[in-house]
Protein backbone atom coordinates (compact mmCIF):
# COMPACT_ATOMS: atom_id res chain seq x y z
CA UNK A 1 0.00 0.00 0.00
CA UNK A 2 2.71 2.41 0.54
CA UNK A 3 4.34 1.46 -2.21
CA UNK A 4 1.00 2.75 -4.07
CA UNK A 5 0.40 6.19 -2.01
CA UNK A 6 4.15 6.77 -3.15
CA UNK A 7 3.61 6.13 -6.60
CA UNK A 8 0.38 8.02 -6.63
CA UNK A 9 1.90 10.67 -4.65
CA UNK A 10 4.87 10.95 -7.00
CA UNK A 11 2.80 11.22 -10.11
CA UNK A 12 0.55 14.09 -8.69
CA UNK A 13 3.88 16.07 -8.04
CA UNK A 14 4.72 15.70 -11.40
CA UNK A 15 1.07 16.60 -12.77
CA UNK A 16 1.52 19.73 -10.44
CA UNK A 17 4.90 20.86 -11.67
CA UNK A 18 3.94 20.17 -15.46
CA UNK A 19 0.99 22.85 -14.97
CA UNK A 20 2.85 25.06 -13.18
CA UNK A 21 5.65 25.30 -15.97
CA UNK A 22 3.31 25.19 -18.71
CA UNK A 23 1.16 28.10 -17.51
CA UNK A 24 3.73 29.96 -16.64
CA UNK A 25 5.22 29.39 -20.38
CA UNK A 26 1.47 30.22 -21.25
CA UNK A 27 1.87 33.15 -19.66
CA UNK A 28 5.73 34.11 -21.03
CA UNK A 29 4.40 32.96 -24.71
CA UNK A 30 1.50 35.80 -24.42
CA UNK A 31 3.67 38.04 -23.00
CA UNK A 32 6.32 37.46 -26.24
CA UNK A 33 2.82 37.51 -28.60
CA UNK A 34 1.85 41.20 -27.68
CA UNK A 35 5.75 41.89 -27.86
CA UNK A 36 6.38 40.53 -31.16
CA UNK A 37 3.13 40.68 -32.60
CA UNK A 38 2.03 44.22 -32.50
CA UNK A 39 -1.72 45.32 -34.23
CA UNK A 40 -2.44 46.55 -37.46
CA UNK A 41 -4.22 49.72 -37.53
CA UNK A 42 -5.43 51.31 -33.94
CA UNK A 43 -6.91 49.73 -30.35
CA UNK A 44 -10.27 51.75 -30.27
CA UNK A 45 -12.14 51.79 -26.94
CA UNK A 46 -15.62 50.88 -27.08
CA UNK A 47 -16.44 51.68 -23.44
CA UNK A 48 -15.33 48.55 -21.41
CA UNK A 49 -13.07 47.59 -23.62
CA UNK A 50 -10.81 47.97 -26.57
CA UNK A 51 -11.70 46.61 -30.45
CA UNK A 52 -8.64 46.45 -32.99
CA UNK A 53 -9.27 48.22 -36.29
CA UNK A 54 -7.31 49.01 -39.17
CA UNK A 55 -8.05 51.48 -41.82
CA UNK A 56 -6.54 52.54 -44.60
CA UNK A 57 -6.46 54.45 -47.71
CA UNK A 58 -9.25 57.13 -48.12
CA UNK A 59 -12.03 57.91 -50.13
CA UNK A 60 -15.69 57.00 -50.04
CA UNK A 61 -17.17 55.06 -49.65
CA UNK A 62 -15.82 52.87 -46.94
CA UNK A 63 -15.35 49.53 -47.39
CA UNK A 64 -15.82 47.26 -43.87
CA UNK A 65 -14.48 43.94 -43.90
CA UNK A 66 -16.39 41.09 -41.58
CA UNK A 67 -14.53 37.85 -41.43
CA UNK A 68 -16.02 34.18 -40.95
CA UNK A 69 -15.72 32.09 -37.63
CA UNK A 70 -12.30 31.43 -37.13
CA UNK A 71 -9.30 32.88 -35.11
CA UNK A 72 -7.65 35.16 -37.46
CA UNK A 73 -9.77 38.11 -37.10
CA UNK A 74 -8.60 41.23 -39.43
CA UNK A 75 -6.12 39.11 -40.86
CA UNK A 76 -8.80 37.51 -42.96
CA UNK A 77 -8.47 40.47 -45.18
CA UNK A 78 -4.52 40.82 -45.56
CA UNK A 79 -4.59 39.39 -49.39
CA UNK A 80 -7.55 42.19 -50.10
CA UNK A 81 -7.19 45.18 -48.27
CA UNK A 82 -3.90 46.77 -49.29
CA UNK A 83 -5.59 46.85 -53.47
CA UNK A 84 -8.71 48.00 -52.40
CA UNK A 85 -7.09 50.48 -50.54
CA UNK A 86 -6.06 52.22 -53.42
CA UNK A 87 -9.26 53.13 -54.47
CA UNK A 88 -11.25 54.01 -51.56
CA UNK A 89 -10.99 53.89 -47.41
CA UNK A 90 -11.04 50.13 -46.61
CA UNK A 91 -11.39 48.72 -42.56
CA UNK A 92 -10.88 45.06 -41.22
CA UNK A 93 -11.59 44.72 -37.67
CA UNK A 94 -11.40 41.62 -35.37
CA UNK A 95 -13.85 40.79 -33.34
CA UNK A 96 -14.10 40.85 -29.32
CA UNK A 97 -11.34 38.23 -27.85
CA UNK A 98 -9.94 37.51 -31.23
CA UNK A 99 -6.46 38.32 -31.90
CA UNK A 100 -5.74 41.75 -30.70
CA UNK A 101 -9.30 42.50 -29.51
CA UNK A 102 -10.15 42.66 -25.69
CA UNK A 103 -12.32 40.04 -24.95
CA UNK A 104 -16.33 40.60 -24.25
CA UNK A 105 -17.96 39.48 -20.72
CA UNK A 106 -21.55 38.76 -22.67
CA UNK A 107 -22.92 36.96 -25.21
CA UNK A 108 -21.05 37.40 -28.72
CA UNK A 109 -24.67 37.69 -30.61
CA UNK A 110 -25.87 39.66 -33.53
CA UNK A 111 -26.59 42.57 -31.86
CA UNK A 112 -23.21 42.60 -29.72
CA UNK A 113 -21.11 41.91 -32.93
CA UNK A 114 -22.80 44.80 -34.93
CA UNK A 115 -22.66 46.90 -31.64
CA UNK A 116 -19.32 46.53 -31.26
CA UNK A 117 -18.07 47.24 -34.87
CA UNK A 118 -20.62 50.35 -35.27
CA UNK A 119 -19.05 51.62 -31.69
CA UNK A 120 -15.65 51.14 -32.96
CA UNK A 121 -16.05 52.89 -36.32
CA UNK A 122 -17.45 55.98 -34.65
CA UNK A 123 -15.04 56.57 -32.12
CA UNK A 124 -12.37 55.98 -34.77
CA UNK A 125 -13.73 58.81 -36.82
CA UNK A 126 -15.12 56.35 -39.74
CA UNK A 127 -18.45 57.54 -41.73
CA UNK A 128 -20.77 56.19 -43.75
CA UNK A 129 -21.41 55.22 -46.03
CA UNK A 130 -20.09 51.91 -46.10
CA UNK A 131 -19.44 48.72 -48.18
CA UNK A 132 -19.60 45.78 -46.08
CA UNK A 133 -18.08 42.71 -47.12
CA UNK A 134 -18.55 39.62 -45.22
CA UNK A 135 -16.98 35.56 -45.67
CA UNK A 136 -18.81 32.64 -44.35
CA UNK A 137 -20.39 33.70 -40.74
CA UNK A 138 -19.45 37.13 -41.89
CA UNK A 139 -22.16 37.48 -44.26
CA UNK A 140 -25.04 36.94 -41.08
CA UNK A 141 -23.10 39.58 -39.28
CA UNK A 142 -23.21 42.34 -41.95
CA UNK A 143 -26.91 41.49 -43.02
CA UNK A 144 -27.42 41.98 -38.76
CA UNK A 145 -25.85 45.02 -39.10
CA UNK A 146 -27.96 46.09 -42.25
CA UNK A 147 -30.83 45.46 -40.11
CA UNK A 148 -29.64 47.81 -36.94
CA UNK A 149 -27.93 50.49 -39.05
CA UNK A 150 -29.87 50.77 -42.67
CA UNK A 151 -28.94 54.26 -43.69
CA UNK A 152 -25.38 53.45 -43.15
CA UNK A 153 -24.92 50.38 -45.46
CA UNK A 154 -24.83 51.61 -49.00
CA UNK A 155 -23.70 48.30 -50.67
CA UNK A 156 -22.79 44.23 -50.14
CA UNK A 157 -20.48 41.74 -51.06
CA UNK A 158 -21.51 37.93 -49.59
CA UNK A 159 -17.86 35.75 -49.83
CA UNK A 160 -19.33 32.24 -49.92
CA UNK A 161 -21.57 33.41 -46.84
CA UNK A 162 -23.30 31.93 -44.58
CA UNK A 163 -27.21 31.74 -45.35
CA UNK A 164 -30.04 31.93 -42.56
CA UNK A 165 -31.51 28.65 -43.16
CA UNK A 166 -28.38 26.89 -43.81
CA UNK A 167 -28.47 24.69 -40.17
CA UNK A 168 -31.74 23.37 -41.30
CA UNK A 169 -30.69 22.81 -44.85
CA UNK A 170 -27.97 21.06 -44.34
CA UNK A 171 -28.25 18.91 -41.33
CA UNK A 172 -30.47 16.23 -43.61
CA UNK A 173 -27.06 15.37 -45.38
CA UNK A 174 -24.21 16.60 -42.19
CA UNK A 175 -24.18 15.95 -39.13
CA UNK A 176 -23.65 18.56 -36.02
CA UNK A 177 -20.38 19.68 -34.89
CA UNK A 178 -19.20 18.28 -31.69
CA UNK A 179 -17.89 20.94 -29.73
CA UNK A 180 -16.88 19.44 -26.62
CA UNK A 181 -13.22 18.88 -27.20
CA UNK A 182 -12.42 22.02 -28.52
CA UNK A 183 -13.85 23.63 -25.48
CA UNK A 184 -11.95 21.59 -22.85
CA UNK A 185 -9.05 22.68 -24.97
CA UNK A 186 -10.06 26.28 -24.35
CA UNK A 187 -10.67 25.95 -20.72
CA UNK A 188 -7.48 24.52 -20.51
CA UNK A 189 -5.29 27.22 -23.20
CA UNK A 190 -3.81 28.86 -19.61
CA UNK A 191 -1.54 25.45 -19.32
CA UNK A 192 -0.30 26.25 -22.51
CA UNK A 193 -2.13 22.66 -24.52
CA UNK A 194 -3.51 24.38 -27.19
CA UNK A 195 -0.38 26.34 -27.33
CA UNK A 196 1.55 23.04 -27.64
CA UNK A 197 -1.10 22.01 -30.82
CA UNK A 198 -1.37 25.53 -32.53
CA UNK A 199 0.99 24.89 -34.95
CA UNK A 200 -0.19 21.44 -35.69
CA UNK A 201 -3.77 22.94 -36.36
CA UNK A 202 -3.35 26.57 -37.66
CA UNK A 203 -3.10 25.82 -41.20
CA UNK A 204 -1.58 28.29 -43.15
CA UNK A 205 -3.64 29.97 -46.21
CA UNK A 206 -3.07 30.68 -49.54
CA UNK A 207 -1.59 34.21 -50.26
CA UNK A 208 -0.93 34.50 -46.44
CA UNK A 209 2.46 36.08 -45.51
CA UNK A 210 4.93 34.00 -42.78
CA UNK A 211 4.29 37.23 -39.95
CA UNK A 212 0.21 37.13 -40.16
CA UNK A 213 0.63 33.22 -39.79
CA UNK A 214 2.74 33.59 -36.56
CA UNK A 215 0.74 36.10 -34.83
CA UNK A 216 -2.19 33.86 -35.95
CA UNK A 217 -0.77 31.03 -34.11
CA UNK A 218 1.11 33.18 -31.36
CA UNK A 219 -2.31 34.31 -30.48
CA UNK A 220 -4.54 30.97 -31.23
CA UNK A 221 -4.49 29.81 -27.45
CA UNK A 222 -6.09 33.52 -26.69
CA UNK A 223 -8.63 33.29 -29.89
CA UNK A 224 -10.09 29.65 -29.47
CA UNK A 225 -12.64 30.34 -26.30
CA UNK A 226 -14.22 33.45 -27.72
CA UNK A 227 -14.72 31.88 -30.87
CA UNK A 228 -16.14 28.83 -30.00
CA UNK A 229 -18.67 31.67 -27.77
CA UNK A 230 -19.43 33.12 -31.78
CA UNK A 231 -20.39 29.56 -32.50
CA UNK A 232 -22.49 28.89 -29.25
CA UNK A 233 -24.43 32.05 -30.49
CA UNK A 234 -24.80 30.59 -34.48
CA UNK A 235 -28.19 29.52 -34.03
CA UNK A 236 -29.53 32.82 -32.73
CA UNK A 237 -27.05 35.07 -35.01
CA UNK A 238 -28.83 33.21 -38.13
CA UNK A 239 -31.88 33.81 -37.10
CA UNK A 240 -31.77 37.20 -36.36
CA UNK A 241 -30.11 38.01 -39.85
CA UNK A 242 -32.99 36.22 -41.20
CA UNK A 243 -34.98 39.05 -40.38
CA UNK A 244 -32.83 41.21 -42.59
CA UNK A 245 -33.33 39.43 -45.82
CA UNK A 246 -35.04 42.53 -48.03
CA UNK A 247 -31.64 44.94 -49.09
CA UNK A 248 -33.64 46.65 -51.37
CA UNK A 249 -32.09 48.27 -54.21
CA UNK A 250 -28.88 48.07 -52.84
CA UNK A 251 -26.06 46.57 -54.80
CA UNK A 252 -25.01 43.54 -54.01
CA UNK A 253 -22.63 40.63 -54.80
CA UNK A 254 -22.49 36.96 -54.10
CA UNK A 255 -19.38 34.81 -54.99
CA UNK A 256 -19.90 31.45 -54.19
CA UNK A 257 -17.23 28.62 -53.97
CA UNK A 258 -17.72 25.52 -56.35
CA UNK A 259 -14.65 23.35 -55.88
CA UNK A 260 -15.25 19.87 -55.14
CA UNK A 261 -14.43 19.17 -51.32
CA UNK A 262 -10.75 17.48 -50.42
CA UNK A 263 -10.47 14.73 -48.98
CA UNK A 264 -9.01 16.59 -45.83
CA UNK A 265 -12.19 18.66 -45.66
CA UNK A 266 -14.30 15.20 -45.83
CA UNK A 267 -13.38 13.71 -43.27
CA UNK A 268 -12.79 16.55 -40.87
CA UNK A 269 -17.12 17.66 -42.23
CA UNK A 270 -17.69 13.34 -41.10
CA UNK A 271 -19.61 13.56 -44.78
CA UNK A 272 -18.94 11.15 -47.67
CA UNK A 273 -18.21 12.27 -51.18
CA UNK A 274 -21.48 11.98 -52.27
CA UNK A 275 -22.92 13.82 -49.27
CA UNK A 276 -20.12 16.42 -50.42
CA UNK A 277 -22.03 16.70 -53.43
CA UNK A 278 -25.53 17.38 -51.38
CA UNK A 279 -23.94 20.18 -49.49
CA UNK A 280 -22.87 21.71 -52.96
CA UNK A 281 -25.71 21.20 -54.13
CA UNK A 282 -27.79 22.82 -51.37
CA UNK A 283 -25.06 25.26 -50.51
CA UNK A 284 -25.50 26.39 -54.43
CA UNK A 285 -29.49 26.85 -53.65
CA UNK A 286 -29.21 28.99 -50.45
CA UNK A 287 -26.55 31.00 -52.09
CA UNK A 288 -29.12 31.75 -55.12
CA UNK A 289 -31.78 32.60 -52.51
CA UNK A 290 -29.08 35.26 -51.29
CA UNK A 291 -28.45 36.78 -54.90
CA UNK A 292 -32.64 37.39 -54.60
CA UNK A 293 -32.50 39.83 -51.26
CA UNK A 294 -31.83 42.73 -53.51
CA UNK A 295 -33.11 43.94 -56.83
CA UNK A 296 -29.95 45.06 -57.73
CA UNK A 297 -27.60 42.36 -57.38
CA UNK A 298 -24.82 39.97 -59.68
CA UNK A 299 -23.85 36.44 -58.35
CA UNK A 300 -20.40 34.79 -59.35
CA UNK A 301 -19.53 31.11 -58.93
CA UNK A 302 -15.96 30.86 -58.35
CA UNK A 303 -13.64 27.81 -58.74
CA UNK A 304 -12.12 27.94 -55.30
CA UNK A 305 -12.86 26.05 -51.52
CA UNK A 306 -15.12 28.04 -49.05
CA UNK A 307 -11.81 30.85 -48.05
CA UNK A 308 -12.43 32.97 -51.46
CA UNK A 309 -10.48 35.49 -50.17
CA UNK A 310 -7.36 33.65 -49.68
CA UNK A 311 -7.71 31.72 -52.61
CA UNK A 312 -9.36 33.88 -55.12
CA UNK A 313 -8.36 37.39 -53.73
CA UNK A 314 -8.41 38.79 -57.47
CA UNK A 315 -12.31 38.06 -57.69
CA UNK A 316 -12.98 39.35 -54.12
CA UNK A 317 -11.19 42.56 -54.78
CA UNK A 318 -13.33 42.83 -58.23
CA UNK A 319 -15.96 42.19 -56.62
CA UNK A 320 -15.98 44.78 -53.53
CA UNK A 321 -14.65 47.69 -56.48
CA UNK A 322 -17.65 46.90 -58.23
CA UNK A 323 -19.76 47.28 -55.73
CA UNK A 324 -17.54 50.91 -54.88
CA UNK A 325 -18.05 51.90 -58.37
CA UNK A 326 -21.72 51.40 -58.08
CA UNK A 327 -22.25 53.17 -55.27
CA UNK A 328 -20.54 56.42 -56.55
CA UNK A 329 -22.22 56.62 -59.47
CA UNK A 330 -25.75 56.65 -57.61
CA UNK A 331 -24.48 59.64 -55.46
CA UNK A 332 -23.70 61.60 -58.61
CA UNK A 333 -27.08 61.11 -59.84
Amino acid sequence: MRLIFRIGLLLLSIFIAALIAGSGYEALQRHLARENHQPPGEMVNVGDRRIQLNCTGSGSPTIVFESGLGISGSLDWSAIQPSVSKVTRACSYSRAGIMWSDRSTGMQDAKSVAGDLHRALQVAGERAPFVLVGQSLGGAYIMNFTGFYPAEVSGLVFVDASHPDQLQRLQKVMPSVDTRLPKLGASLSWTGVVRALAPGMVQRAPNQSDADYRAIVAYAPMSLGPMLQENDSLPATLAQAGRFRNLGSRPIYVLTATAPFSAAALKSMHITAVQGQQVREIWTQLQNDEASWSSNSRHEFVDSDHDIQFERPDVVIKAALSVVHEVRSRAQL
